[in-house]
């Protein structure tokens, strides 16, 4: 429902309190005047953008989870769970607490109960004002992020993602590599297979932590850590003893000799680094509406940095750059150069359509 739907359907205290918070002129005890005066403010331009440019960073973070999370429905649960996570798990500032940041955004208009008996106790954002809250967040974003020199020469690995997989999984086959007691591929393995693929990556050094973003990725660097934990999700190949075998079902993929889809490989990444950066497909999506021509990375840091929690040892800009950007280039879904100010990136045609979340297009 869009927000005039879910006013009609609000008790005059709500509207009561959402007029109170932005000094809307109008009769009290009218619902009617009410309704008009909240949508008139809640409708402008100027208020949105009034309100992201003033907002605390936790505050637009809530909102930023709301509007890509793909429900309809919230419990207060779910809210405060996201409350938390928007605070990067610190109480809010000045606010009082997590129930009381949810409590403000229902008086703010943003949160609704639901208008039938069986929501009652659920909350809804209006879909409108999720669209308006998108397009102004859009643009501050934009704003933030500057446009960078067109690279001398560029990388952009496009679908090679897909054939190294399938090249993984036939050195698996023809080697049967060992495993060490560890569960990982014994080294000489490893830089065979690195031989063996389109697009090598630096063994692992000894020391440093590695947790967070698969169970591949304590033992691989990680691409390859993507394509291992991708082709055990699909049971293609088995650790059997101190072994690693191609099963069955990966025999009959090389036989069919046709790569998985790139849409596949990136949804499943998104599941896989969710624990370590919950808000991943929001975060490509704003780095997909701000990159549509070269642009700094040291810039887009700045126009999406402040939505990134710290992964423990993981700091903001090094999960931008290292979990986030090189991963999105290993899917197709960026160009990477070098310009005398530093890096710069340039999303590809199929990441642009990729990074936009199906409910957006609904």
């Amino acid at each position: 429902m869009n927000l005039a739907d879910m006013l009609t359907y609000a008790d005059i205290g709500q509207l009561t309190a959402i007029a109170g918070r932005y000094q809307c002129e109008c009769k009290q005890n009218s619902k009617h005047d009410l309704i008009q005066s909240i949508l008139i403010r809640l409708g402008s331009r100027s208020f949105m953008e009034a309100h992201i440019r003033e907002c605390a960073p936790e505050d637009l973070r809530f909102l930023n989870m709301l509007l890509f999370d793909e429900r309809s429905y919230f419990s207060l649960e779910d809210l405060l769970a996201a409350a938390r996570q928007a605070s990067f798990d610190a109480p809010p500032g000045k606010t009082g607490g997590y129930r009381e940041m949810v409590s403000r955004f229902k008086s703010g208009g943003w949160l609704f109960s639901g208008a039938s008996q069986q929501t009652r106790y659920l909350f809804q954002v209006p879909k409108d004002l999720k669209e308006r809250f998108r397009e102004r967040m859009g643009e501050y974003i934009q704003g933030r992020i500057l446009p960078g020199a067109e690279p001398a020469v560029y990388r952009n690995e496009g679908e090679m993602l897909q054939t190294d997989l399938l090249l993984f999984l036939k050195f698996v086959g023809d080697n049967e590599p060992e495993l060490n007691q560890e569960g990982a591929l014994y080294k000489r393995y490893q830089q065979g297979l690195m031989n063996a693929l389109q697009i090598p990556e630096p063994l692992l050094t000894k020391g440093g932590w590695r947790f967070g973003y698969g169970r591949a990725y304590e033992h691989y660097p990680p691409r390859l850590a993507l394509m291992y934990d991708y082709a055990r999700h699909r049971r293609w190949i088995s650790e059997e003893g101190y072994l690693l075998k191609l099963t069955k079902a990966g025999e009959g993929v090389l036989d069919e000799g046709k790569g998985e889809s790139l849409m596949q490989l990136f949804s499943f990444w998104l599941r896989l680094y969710k624990g370590a950066i919950p808000n991943l497909p929001s975060l490509v999506y704003w780095i997909s509406s701000g990159a549509r021509e070269w642009v700094t990375v040291s810039s887009l840091f700045d126009g999406v940095g402040w939505l990134i929690k710290p992964f423990y040892y993981d700091e903001a800009s090094s999960i931008l750059e290292q979990r986030i950007l090189r991963m999105m280039l290993h899917l197709g879904m960026i160009r990477v150069g070098e310009t005398p100010e530093g890096p710069v990136v340039m999303m590809t045609s199929w990441g642009s359509k990729t990074a936009v979340p199906k409910h957006f297009l609904q």
